[in-house]
């Protein structure tokens, strides 16, 4: 009976591991084409060079794919790409000359 349960356990372990592959390739998939057609069109709109176009094109899809990497993180249980603000601790300021 545990060793039935135990491969029960590990086998929904698998399926829920393929689902959130699933769900980050989509989600992947989706932000990058998104935000390259939304760079195309910005491109369209406020640049004339072919070459800032392109750029504008690389920009919209560098940040489709880097918002789904952190979507896929979170996802995963993984550490989110977040910055942490530095900590401060408070001293006393120095009293020289004073005995």
């Amino acid at each position: 009976m545990a060793a039935e349960k135990n491969n029960q356990i590990v086998g929904q372990s698998k399926y829920d591991l393929d689902a959130k592959w699933d769900a980050c390739l989509d989600l992947t998939v989706r932000r990058f084409v998104y935000s390259s057609l939304a760079g195309t069109f910005g491109g369209l709109l406020f640049f004339r060079s072919p070459v800032s176009r392109w750029a504008s094109v690389a920009f919209g899809a560098g940040v489709g794919i880097g918002s789904a990497y952190t979507e896929c993180s979170r996802l995963f249980d993984g550490s989110p790409a977040k910055l942490a603000a530095p900590k401060i601790t408070e001293t006393p300021a120095p009293q020289d000359g004073q005995d």
